[in-house]
């Protein structure tokens, strides 16, 4: 019988006006939706923290240690769903909920000034563009909380992460459209981190 494998989903805690993320809603609702029989799906919540994202993310992957992160944000006003490439190391400027900032103004210090996902996603984009769905490719993922998170778990995770802005508005906002979505996505992914050209074909 095959091994089973562990793919982590996090989404983020309460922020502005959202009471309830709408990422984490996502996040939980995919746990329920699951990404097929051979894969577990494993979920967590990450408060707009740098410094309990970072320790959450660095844990993930020292004891879980999935075969990938899918890390998921809200994009405020946003009605399409964004496929982020790169995490960024410096330039975090804002404070957090807790009215934090990093003072070194990066998430590694030393680390290096940028990370892409080991996954192309500017091909697993046009794969669903082409099917006509509202997925973007994007490589700026904010300098926040988002991009922190995404780039702290390229780092730890070798490059094994993806990050997901997923909308505030529009019809892709309400979960049964955006839970399918998201698992043809993920396991999109997936098959591309089997077979580097999956996606391409």
């Amino acid at each position: 019988m095959s091994e089973r494998d562990t793919v982590v989903v996090t989404g983020f805690g309460p922020f502005r006006q959202f009471l309830e993320n709408p990422s984490w809603r996502a996040a939980q609702a995919l746990k329920l939706a699951g990404l097929g029989d051979r894969t577990d799906v494993y979920i967590k919540e990450v408060p707009v923290s740098y410094v309990q994202t970072q320790n959450i993310i660095e844990e993930l992957w020292r004891t879980v240690n999935p075969k990938f992160a899918v890390h998921l944000g809200v994009a405020r006003g946003s009605s399409i769903v964004l496929l982020e490439q790169t995490g960024k190391n410096v330039g975090y400027s804002d404070r957090d909920v807790c009215g934090f900032c990093p003072e070194s103004h990066c998430c590694i210090e030393g680390g290096p000034e940028k990370l892409d996902s080991v996954v192309n996603m500017r091909a697993v984009s046009k794969v669903f563009k082409q099917a006509g769905m509202d997925v973007i490719y994007s490589r700026d993922a904010g300098r926040y909380l988002c991009d922190f998170a995404y780039y702290l778990s390229l780092y730890h995770g070798q490059r094994k992460a993806a990050f997901i802005h997923v909308p505030s508005s529009g019809s892709l906002a309400s979960a049964d459209r955006l839970v399918p979505l998201l698992q043809s996505l993920i396991q999109v992914m997936l098959q591309q981190l089997e077979d580097p050209g999956a996606a391409v074909r």
